[in-house]
């Protein structure tokens, strides 16, 4: 008896450590179910063959130049002008991924910008959800994207020029949030290693594998493998992609699971590379599992349904935006792809989510991030609405 309660306490101790493990467990599971092997594989190799490997070259080639990048120039210019950090702003948030969001939160806590700004980059962020949707669907990205950051900017100026802003409170101890992660250990480095090393090896190859499907091009046939290899190895590397992003959990909480990795580690541009993809690729495994699933137990009526709730869509998308993390948001965007919600529910989404910014604006500047979402709301549900009647009716 004594044995087992031993046993169950660790359990629970291995399950408060890591909330992440739950999702490479579920997935192995559902993977090693006869009647599901199929499917589960199909998803794996598909987000990480058609996903994460354009993730991947992106985020490369981002993170790359901002490293090699001097601006000193940029923040003088944007000093002179009040509404030139708002422009800025709602340019930084579009950019794929929350880095460029985070990095005005950043600024807007230490005294640096306005209000203005903040709405404008929650605004007009669409997280890394945005991956997902340049990656699958470039032309209609070509729409989300341009009219995000044109409604970010615009709601920050008229939150500039009309709107009251929040009192900034006085900045916390900067080394609050890194006070809460785990200090990182000899097993934190070696999965930090496998991780670069992993993506080192295997960017290029995949990437231009990926364009190669992406133009319609049987791989397996053109280097003479046998019929799909290219794809079962595809579901390898998306399942090995989930372990490595569940053993870089910093702490133990459930944010762990919607958020990409707070570095403890010296940072890194290559090191973001790898961990940011890992989490693009877990969420994106996760809705397009959850899709399948939703799938294979009712048939085609969920679509049906689900394409029959028309500008209700708008309403409930807006509102997944307001929860913090790209997790939510990627699987909204999977919902898009897979045909259950119009183009002007995810476009509703994409204003209105703002990414994993809103967990240090939350830290730092709680009255602020309320605030802002809450402004970034509105317009989220403008657009969406009018979009649906203007050109989708």
């Amino acid at each position: 008896m004594l044995s087992n309660q031993i046993k169950i306490h660790r359990a629970a101790q291995a399950i408060h450590i890591n909330k992440r493990g739950f999702i490479p467990i579920a997935v192995l599971i559902l993977w090693l179910t006869p009647s599901l092997q199929s499917m589960v594989a199909n998803v794996l190799s598909d987000a990480f063959l058609q996903v994460s490997a354009f993730v991947a070259a992106t985020l490369a080639l981002y993170y790359g130049l901002s490293h090699h990048l001097d601006t000193s120039g940029l923040k003088q210019w944007m000093s002179h002008k009040p509404y030139r950090e708002v422009i800025f702003a709602g340019v930084m948030g579009v950019l794929p991924g929350c880095g460029g969001a985070i990095v005005i939160i950043t600024q807007y806590t230490q005294g640096k910008i306005g209000f203005g700004a903040v709405v404008a980059v929650l605004t007009s962020t669409m997280g890394d959800a945005a991956f997902l949707l340049i990656s699958q669907r470039p032309e209609e990205a070509m729409i989300v994207l341009p009219i995000s950051i044109l409604v970010g900017i615009i709601s920050g100026l008229f939150t500039t020029w009309f709107l009251p802003s929040p009192q900034l409170d006085p900045p916390k101890q900067s080394t609050d949030a890194i006070k809460q992660l785990k200090a990182p250990n000899q097993f934190d480095i070696w999965v930090s290693r496998t991780n670069i090393a992993f993506w080192c090896l295997l960017i290029v190859p995949v990437t231009m594998i990926a364009l190669l499907m992406a133009m319609q091009h049987d791989v397996n046939k053109l280097l003479g493998l046998p019929d799909q290899l290219i794809e079962s190895l595809g579901a390898i590397a998306g399942f090995a992609c989930l372990l490595l992003w569940a053993l870089s959990a910093k702490s133990d909480r459930f944010s762990e699971l919607a958020k990409e990795n707070d570095n403890s580690l010296p940072k890194h541009w290559i090191r973001k590379v790898a961990q940011d993809t890992q989490f693009v690729t877990s969420w994106v495994v996760v809705a397009f599992l959850c899709f399948e699933l939703l799938l294979h137990a009712t048939g085609d009526g969920l679509l049906d349904a689900l394409q029959q709730w028309g500008a209700s869509s708008i309403f409930v998308a807006a509102a997944i935006g307001l929860l913090p993390g790209c997790g939510p948001q990627i699987m909204v965007t999977g919902l898009y792809l897979q045909g259950a919600i119009p183009l002007s529910a995810q476009l509703a989404n994409a204003i209105s989510n703002d990414g994993d910014a809103l967990f240090p604006a939350i830290a730092l500047a709680p009255k602020a991030a309320m605030l802002a979402t809450l402004y970034s709301t509105i317009p989220a549900l403008i657009t969406g609405y009018a979009y649906y009647w203007l050109v989708e009716i």
